[in-house]
């Protein structure tokens, strides 16, 4: 099985589930994983050489797989996806982001992922919050990608309705692992992954809707 992994602290989550889930020895060496970012998911997984990911939620409605109601999501703010208003400059790593900072007619540098929310605690008043723009215009979540999958629905099925109940609790060291990596401290790691949902209720689905259709 081949498994798309953005290696974002929004997924951090999921993939200390991952590990925690796949006990079986056998299974673990039969998953292999592509790491990448968003955009670069994007296109592995609609050549089907990957078997599921967390793919852009702009491009979840276009081609023959399954997408279940798992996905990341802002209800308020995310801190990681920010716009900072001038000239347009798209985030090469992002598909949504970039679609979502052109929906509601911003124009400016548009900036996802890790180094957003660096960028993001060191000088908040230059940045805006896409997932907060887009809530003070339609008072709805935003959902930034889905789960999809290509092949072994059953497996996968399985996994993440185990995921979406289970409270995932990340160990101190891998905290701190991104914390290095990242320069950004445990404290503020914490703070932001209280932001991040996972599940699509009604709401999420209204304005996954919404904005696709846009």
């Amino acid at each position: 099985m081949l498994f798309g992994k953005i290696d974002y602290i929004n997924l951090a989550p999921f993939h200390v589930f991952l590990k925690r889930y796949i006990t079986n020895t056998q299974l673990k060496q039969s998953i292999e994983y592509k790491k990448s970012y968003p955009s670069k998911i994007n296109t592995l997984f609609k050549k089907r050489k990957i078997d599921a990911a967390f793919i852009s939620s702009i491009e979840s409605k276009r081609g023959n797989f399954y997408c279940f109601d798992a996905g990341i999501i802002a209800r308020k703010e995310i801190r990681s996806v920010l716009i900072k208003r001038g000239a347009v400059q798209k985030d090469s790593e992002s598909a949504t982001s970039n679609a979502l900072a052109a929906k509601l007619g911003i124009e400016g540098e548009v900036i996802i992922g890790d180094k957003a929310l660096r960028i993001y605690l060191e000088n908040p008043s230059q940045y805006e919050d896409l997932a907060s723009l887009w809530y003070q215009k339609y008072h709805l979540p935003f959902v930034f990608a889905r789960f999809c999958v290509n092949r072994h629905h059953c497996f996968y099925k399985k996994l993440i309705k185990h995921f979406l109940h289970t409270r995932t609790k990340i160990p101190q060291y891998i905290l701190k692992r991104y914390a290095h990596k990242r320069a950004v401290n445990v404290k503020d790691i914490q703070s932001y992954l209280d932001l991040v949902h996972y599940r699509l209720d009604d709401k999420a689905k209204k304005s996954l809707h919404h904005f696709l259709r846009l």
